[in-house]
């Protein structure tokens, strides 16, 4: 652990800046895992909605592991930096509720569009930091557009 990760973790909003941190990068370069560990409770999991080939989706669910085993070999192929567009932040006692939309592009600050959607994220504090315990996310496309703001 060192002191960017204490910081990562002090705030829902810097620990989901921080997610971002850890999964941008061009084509190849190595993620930061480590750290995306960190930041993650030992039991989270990460749902992804996927768009079957007949329009029907399917929730894929993954752990921590298995999150970074599907998507290392995207991103040892494919430039991609994903970035906070918008979020929202509720929070109830030592839980949080994060709304994040986000853009995906080759480059940071590349006009193509890869795609856009949104991450739900829930995070409790315990042992006097943040952790996230939950993350849900869907993209945009035809008929789905993300608009709570």
């Amino acid at each position: 652990m060192n002191s960017t990760w204490t910081a990562d973790s002090a705030s829902p909003e810097r620990l989901v800046r921080a997610i971002y941190e850890c999964i941008s990068g061009p084509a190849g370069a190595p993620r930061d895992w480590v750290r995306y560990r960190y930041l993650q409770h030992p039991r989270a999991l990460s749902l992804r909605t996927v768009v079957e080939a007949d329009g029907s989706t399917r929730a894929a669910v993954f752990s921590v592991e298995e999150y970074i085993a599907d998507v290392s070999p995207f991103f040892a192929a494919n430039d991609f930096f994903e970035i906070e567009v918008d979020q929202r932040v509720e929070r109830f006692g030592q839980i949080a509720h994060v709304w994040s939309v986000y853009e995906a592009r080759p480059q940071p600050d590349s006009p193509t569009l890869l795609k856009r959607g949104a991450n739900s994220i829930q995070l409790c504090h315990e042992h006097g930091r943040w952790w996230v315990f939950c993350t849900v996310w869907d993209n945009e496309r035809e008929r789905l557009r993300f608009d709570l703001f």
